[in-house]
């Protein structure tokens, strides 16, 4: 059995008396790629501050490689791109790299940095450029490229394409297939089904804070009689409240 990488089990969290999250549980296997998708609201945001003790949680536990989230040392293993973005931005490119791999006792090599900037379509002058002076898609290459230099064992992604062009988006899926080759392991929040049929091992939907399915791309497209990813999707967050949900559990064995 593969070693689990992120553990959710009967996870809740409140916001005065509105449930964001109902007894979520799920998990994601060591080198697994794994999709977390539903509309605005549904939930997937939080579950993300839930795991890495933005916000505290009103029920259940999770556990990254096996150690209770609470602990600073369970994530020291970990990598994390939130979906806003905004490094401090009288930094430069290269100074925020450097910030980011010193907080997490990585070494920079300036060589590294540079392949990964042209593997993203970045380009180098950015290094020496306050962040203030970057685009959109600009800063989000830059905190996928400090991201991606901190050679982490998990990487948490929300919304990692999120500002980018389609070329960009296409040499961040190249860049992605060859962690998965290294068995890291990626958690990713996306409303772009494509990507997630595309990349994913498994994936799970969440609609009004609740777990509707977890399994692979295609067990969700068979649920509902072999329609395309979308079409499922929306079979799925609009089936009754009430419907058992299934869970299928796909880790390698």
């Amino acid at each position: 059995m593969s070693e689990t990488a992120l553990r959710f089990s009967g996870v809740a969290k409140n916001y005065g008396r509105v449930a964001a999250l109902h007894e979520v549980s799920f998990e994601v296997a060591s080198g697994e790629f794994f999709g977390l998708v539903g509309v605005n609201g549904a939930g997937k945001t939080t579950l993300l501050k839930c795991l890495l003790d933005f916000c505290g949680t009103n029920g259940g536990s999770i556990e990254i490689f096996g150690t209770p989230h609470r602990l600073t040392t369970a994530r020291r293993r970990l990598a994390f791109l939130p979906e806003r973005f905004n490094p401090p931005y009288y930094l430069t490119g290269e100074d925020f790299i450097r910030y980011v791999l010193e907080m997490q006792a990585t070494s920079y090599d300036r060589k590294a940095a540079e392949h990964m900037l042209h593997a993203l379509d970045l380009d180098l002058a950015a290094l020496s450029l306050p962040v203030r002076a970057y685009s959109k898609g600009m800063t989000q290459k830059l905190g996928l490229v400090a991201c991606i230099l901190s050679r982490k064992d998990l990487y948490v992604f929300d919304e990692p394409t999120s500002g980018l062009d389609p070329k960009a988006r296409a040499l961040l899926k190249a860049r992605l297939r060859e962690m998965k080759q290294q068995a890291r392991t990626v958690l990713f929040t996306s409303h772009a089904l494509a990507d997630v049929a595309e990349i994913c091992d498994r994936m799970a939907v969440m609609h009004a804070g609740k777990l509707r399915f977890a399994g692979t791309p295609d067990a969700l497209r068979q649920r509902y009689a072999n329609l395309d990813l979308e079409e499922a999707f929306l079979r799925c967050i609009e089936s009754a409240p009430d419907q058992a949900i299934r869970r299928e559990n796909y880790l390698a064995k």
